[in-house]
């Protein structure tokens, strides 16, 4: 049986010491608890800090530990206190923890910090390396962990490793800022899957891995190296069964009769939440509710707002502060709006365990869950799930990633204090079939999408993208599969072969006129074509100036500009008869994409014309692209042309044309032995659509492809070729 290795900051057991003994209770937070009830097929191991100070330890008392969380495979990762204070406080919650929220003013660039965040990641490492085998499947868990992918796979290539980020990934300009910013990217890059609540936070990974490091993506997949790795949104679920059963427990029943007698007042109970954390907003939502109290003083003594705030992090400066920024908020709308009988918030800094968290939910008609930037936001389901075929009311800011799926709540920017105070009013006054109808359709929703069925969708993705690792490596042009060609090839009394030019057979250049082929190049070239049973034929989408100038004589056959012309003589014939009339249309708003975007520039054909970014920030590209993409597809509906998105280039040509009809034209002139085919990008796939089933075509680079097989770059291309130059 198979491994699954979780890998997390922290275990979801905490080993504390009471009276002079060892205790073990079950971890506070979203992670732990979440994965805590994770069944599974696999022999499940985890890993993790259990929370404990271990230097003061005795080595009896270390192997009494070791030997109780070894009941439950768990496996301890020793942090000291100094690493807890760079690693933990330091880089985590002083620099990570602030930029993924948006709160870049808290951000601290200490070195120290990040050199104890590198060697905390190579401790769990080793950790990792003592359990895992080879091919084992590695789960690493938030941010805390984001180098360990990497660091795994460069120990064990084989292994399946999936990453999942629990917080917000930010945009790319606020990832930027965390001078470390390279490093991230590539530790994670190390997972075969990487996991996010929500699309968002997918984009802005893709757009930051392309920013930073260049990497281009396509259908939620990136290419490192030889290996795919695959981007995509796992919104978190819950153990609804457990929740939406937890009314029925004699202690939950208890919990909450003495909860509504000590209220001492028939109200409209709101329940709000959350870590005392600067990302959940707590301020904003206390100045709406003293707003709601002002526009609807006759709701004043029957409503409630129940505030927990749990304590998080009481160290740091800024969560003290926000604490002392609540407890005046709190005083102050206590102080204006209560009376001597009823107070309008009910305030309690304190964390509670399962069964009076149920019962807060149980008695609460409307949750209030507005944070400023929140990675999902588990509260929220919970409530939901709890409340089962009960009413009740959600209220959701729309940063939380649970936003995206709890349509039915009502979504409030928490900034704008009206509109969440005009909210509170809806909630209140929202009637009973109303309310139902909502928490109905949310209920479903969870129900379907529960812990169970969020871990099993992560796990069949991760073993998706492996298939394409194997399939994308199955294709390649190993050495048997070349000695088969070779040996085709030497026997064989001819052979056509149909060579793509730019990312191909030459390496891609930041100018296109500097792509000249080199001299190996064309001594390869010529070689192949003067041997007498190869037809030797160039097709690429280069003008046909360029190309004529640069390989005429070097090989039998051209063709240019994706198939426009022909030359399989001396000259040049065009394979259709048309008109360049429509590029007066066209011209000037390429023109105006080359004045608004520095670095790109216009490569005009005889019958197309192209828009290059090669050299354009891939960030501003992006958006270009799309633009320019949406202005030419109403321009150029009736003008018999349509765009060809190529590799870093947007071409306008006639539809008509394409590499795969003038590859046509020279597989049908003989009957071959041979076919070799290879080309890099989807212009190329056009070809390879028309090619007979015995013909070797050939990928250059990885992508999705037609192709039989692959090479990975133009330096295998050249190898190939060159051996097939030096057989008889």
């Amino acid at each position: 049986m198979k491994k699954l290795i979780i890998v997390s900051n922290r275990l979801p057991v905490t080993v504390k010491e009471q009276n002079d003994k060892l205790t073990f209770e079950p971890s506070m937070g979203g992670v732990a608890t979440g994965l805590s009830s994770l069944e599974s097929e696999y022999e499940k191991h985890w890993i993790g800090w259990p929370g404990i100070d271990h230097e003061n330890r005795s080595k009896k008392e270390l192997k009494e530990i070791e030997k109780e969380l070894g009941k439950n495979k768990f496996h301890p990762v020793y942090l000291s206190s100094d690493e807890i204070e760079s690693y933990y406080q330091g880089f985590c919650n002083e620099i990570i923890w602030p930029l993924f929220h948006y709160f870049v003013q808290y951000g601290i660039y200490d070195k120290e910090f990040w050199e104890s965040y590198v060697e905390v990641n190579e401790k769990f490492c080793e950790a990792v390396l003592k359990v895992a085998d080879e091919g084992d499947y590695i789960w690493v868990h938030d941010y805390h962990l984001m180098l360990l992918p990497k660091l795994i796979r460069a120990n064990l290539e084989n292994s399946n490793i999936g990453f999942f980020l629990h917080i917000p990934f930010p945009s790319s300009e606020i990832f930027r800022l965390i001078p470390w910013c390279k490093d991230i990217i590539n530790g994670l890059l190390g997972s075969d899957l990487i996991g996010f609540h929500t699309f968002d936070y997918v984009r802005h990974f893709a757009e930051s891995a392309r920013r930073i490091l260049g990497y281009e993506h396509s259908l939620g997949q990136l290419f490192v190296g030889k290996r795919a790795v695959k981007m995509d949104t796992f919104p978190m679920g819950i153990d609804y069964k457990k929740f939406s059963t937890a009314h029925k427990k004699s202690e939950v029943k208890k919990n909450i009769k003495e909860i509504t007698k000590s209220l001492s007042g028939n109200y409209k109970i709101i329940l709000s939440i959350d870590r005392l954390d600067y990302s959940k907003g707590i301020p904003e939502r206390l100045k709406a509710y003293d707003l709601f109290l002002e526009q609807n003083p006759d709701l004043k003594e029957k409503v409630l707002l129940i505030l927990v705030a749990v304590p998080s992090r009481t160290e740091v400066t800024h969560y003290k502060m926000l604490k002392s920024e609540v407890d005046t908020l709190v005083g102050n709308i206590n102080g204006n709006h209560g009376t001597i009988s009823w107070n309008p918030i009910h305030y309690m800094y304190r964390s509670f365990d399962f069964d009076n968290l149920i019962a807060l939910y149980l008695i609460a008609d409307v949750l209030f869950i507005t944070p400023l930037r929140d990675g999902m936001n588990l509260i929220a389901k919970e409530y939901v799930a709890a409340r089962n075929d009960k009413t009740g009311v959600l209220i959701l800011g729309e940063m939380a990633g649970t936003a995206k799926e709890l349509s039915e709540a009502l979504i409030i920017n928490p900034n704008d204090l009206e509109a969440t105070s005009n909210a509170l009013k809806t909630a209140i006054d929202m009637d009973k079939p109303e309310q139902k109808k909502r928490m109905n359709s949310m209920q479903k929703r969870l129900k379907r999408y529960d812990l169970k069925v969020w871990t099993e969708d992560f796990m069949e993705r991760l073993n998706h993208i492996k298939e394409v690792q194997d399939n994308m490596l199955s294709k390649k042009l190993n050495s048997e599969t070349i000695d088969e060609l070779f040996e085709k090839y030497k026997k064989g009394k001819n052979c056509l072969f149909l060579l793509d030019y730019d990312g191909s057979m030459v390496p891609f250049v930041k100018n296109p006129a500097d792509a000249k082929p080199d001299k190996e190049l064309c001594k390869i070239l010529k070689v192949l074509s003067k041997n007498p049973k190869n037809e030797v034929v160039v097709i690429s989408g280069r003008d046909k100036d360029s190309l004529g100038l640069w390989l005429n004589g070097l090989t039998n056959g051209l063709s240019a500009e994706h198939g426009l012309w022909i030359m399989d003589g001396k000259d040049w014939k065009m394979i259709d008869t048309l008109s360049d009339e429509w590029k007066e249309e066209v011209r000037p708003i390429l023109e105006l994409f080359v004045d608004r975007t520095p670095g790109s520039l216009i490569e005009e054909k005889a019958y197309s014309i192209a828009w290059h970014y090669r050299n354009v920030d891939p960030a501003l590209s992006n958006v270009r692209v799309g633009e320019l993409k949406d202005t030419l597809s109403h321009l150029i509906s009736n003008l018999g042309v349509g765009v060809l998105e190529g590799n870093k280039v947007i071409e306008i040509k006639y539809t008509s044309i394409n590499k795969g009809r003038a590859a046509l034209r020279w597989l049908e002139s003989a009957k071959w032995d041979t076919i070799i085919s290879i080309g890099d990008d989807w212009t190329d796939e056009y070809v390879f659509e028309v090619l007979p089933d015995d013909a070797y075509s050939i990928k250059v680079g990885f992508g999705p492809s037609k192709a039989k097989y692959r090479l990975p770059s133009v330096k295998e291309v050249r190898n190939l070729l060159y051996y097939l130059a030096d057989i008889n």
